[in-house]
């Protein structure tokens, strides 16, 4: 078996392949999309072959201007027998690749929310895992997707605070603040590896990368002029999303999250936005209530996979 990257020839194959969806992410449009738009290269896309012709596909994910993909997009298989050995070599293949100081991958699967009343979809999932989880991605987080839609409403605007713009510095000290006692496990595994301030300053810059506008974000304060928090509307190749919001820990309990939340929903919807999607962690209980409270609908299930904390 041979492990190599993809070349142009290999584009109906490739083509053929991702029409055979099942829980991959990749569509036609969207494969077409993000190679135009540099979210799938072909230095991060590897085939297994078998005397010259193509028994595997792994397609990752990586944003235009990054060195390495961040995720696996899709897995996909024509040999005869068991994927998962072969689909375990791709992946060692690619882990292999990276130097060793880069940010560990994650593979993401977007599941519908009764996904495990689904027989087919169950066995896609395993299979898969199988072979993540060979590499060494043995961690699982399960996160609840939500979108808000005109249709649902707009929460009702804050008045208790009062939103300002601020510099990168500003927002990289109350990334700091509110990282403290974060219930979102992607958080605390970056600042494991990391630590706190380098963690601050890779989220400010993986959301300055982001199509979403840096002029959006803002700092939130009370009456008296004390720092609450902040919000980061924004935006990914999917359209608009809520980005990041947290509140600092000696404010929280006292409902200002839901003010966060309100006034990104409103900031967002005058630029137009026909949806806006979240995710948060299944462990995130107080983020996953104020969804639900301003007006936001679970309409699916992130499951991502990762390396453990160091």
């Amino acid at each position: 078996m041979t492990i190599r990257n993809t070349v142009e020839a290999d584009l109906d194959t490739i083509l053929a392949l991702i029409e055979q969806k099942s829980i991959n992410t990749v569509t036609l449009d969207r494969y077409r999309q993000y190679v135009a738009e540099g979210y799938y290269r072909d230095d991060w896309t590897w085939v297994a072959e078998e005397n010259g012709a193509i028994q595997a596909l792994a397609i990752w994910w990586g944003g235009p201007t990054d060195d390495y993909p961040f995720s696996i997009d899709g897995l996909y298989f024509v040999g005869d027998g068991d994927p998962v050995p072969v689909w375990t070599e791709l992946l060692k293949h690619a882990v292999a690749a990276r130097p060793a100081d880069a940010e560990p991958p994650e593979y993401h699967f977007f599941l519908d929310s009764d996904w495990q009343d689904k027989p087919d979809v169950v066995t896609a999932l395993e299979t898969r895992a199988q072979a993540a989880t060979a590499v060494g991605m043995t961690a699982i987080t399960d996160r609840l997707r939500y979108e808000w839609k005109p249709a649902y409403g707009l929460p009702e605007r804050p008045t208790r605070l009062r939103f300002e713009p601020a510099d990168d510095e500003a927002f990289v000290d109350v990334f700091m603040r509110v990282s403290e006692g974060s219930l979102d496990a992607a958080t605390a595994r970056e600042i494991a590896r990391v630590g706190v301030e380098a963690s601050a300053r890779d989220e400010l810059a993986m959301y300055k990368s982001m199509p979403g506008d840096r002029d959006w974000w803002r700092l939130a304060y009370d009456a008296d002029g004390e720092l609450i928090g902040f919000q980061m509307p924004s935006a990914n190749a999917g359209g608009p999303v809520v980005g990041y919001l947290g509140v600092v820990p000696e404010h929280r309990g006292n409902g200002l999250i839901d003010d966060l939340l309100a006034e990104l929903t409103h900031q967002l919807a005058e630029t137009g936005a026909e949806h806006i999607r979240a995710d948060t962690d299944f462990g995130n209980v107080p983020m996953a209530k104020s969804f639900e409270r301003q007006g936001y609908r679970n309409f699916a299930v992130r499951r991502v996979l990762s390396f453990p904390e160091a």
